[in-house]
């Protein structure tokens, strides 16, 4: 009996979760940061400006392969990513005030490779 009084806590935790309740990270699993689609401009703009004042954003420039689409979002997107991959993959290095968003999905396209 006591058996079955300890599984009901244990399937709700687990529950909780695997519904999104708690990020968990595991160990060896590849994660990239991305801009949220709802940050504004000016955040992402000076989300490129800093990342790339941190780390190498030349996979950025016209005639690279991550230069299109030329948008704001897609550029902040790379950009961030190359700042979160070289700082560690923590977390608070996709905080951004608040405009990343870490992934598990592979987010690079045709020869834009996110690393």
């Amino acid at each position: 009996m006591a058996t079955k009084a300890l599984l009901l806590p244990l399937f709700l935790l687990l529950l909780f979760i695997s519904s999104g309740g708690i990020f968990v990270k595991v160990e060896g699993q590849k994660t990239w940061c991305v801009a949220k689609p709802s940050s504004d401009q000016a955040t992402l703009l000076a989300n490129v400006n800093y990342a790339c004042s941190q780390a190498d954003c030349r996979i950025l420039q016209r005639g690279c392969p991550c230069f299109f689409p030329d948008n704001l979002i897609n550029h902040a997107s790379i950009a961030m990513n190359i700042y979160y991959q070289a700082k560690g993959r923590n977390h608070w290095n996709c905080d951004f005030k608040g405009s990343g968003l870490i992934v598990m999905t592979n987010p690079s396209y045709a020869n834009c490779i996110y690393a």
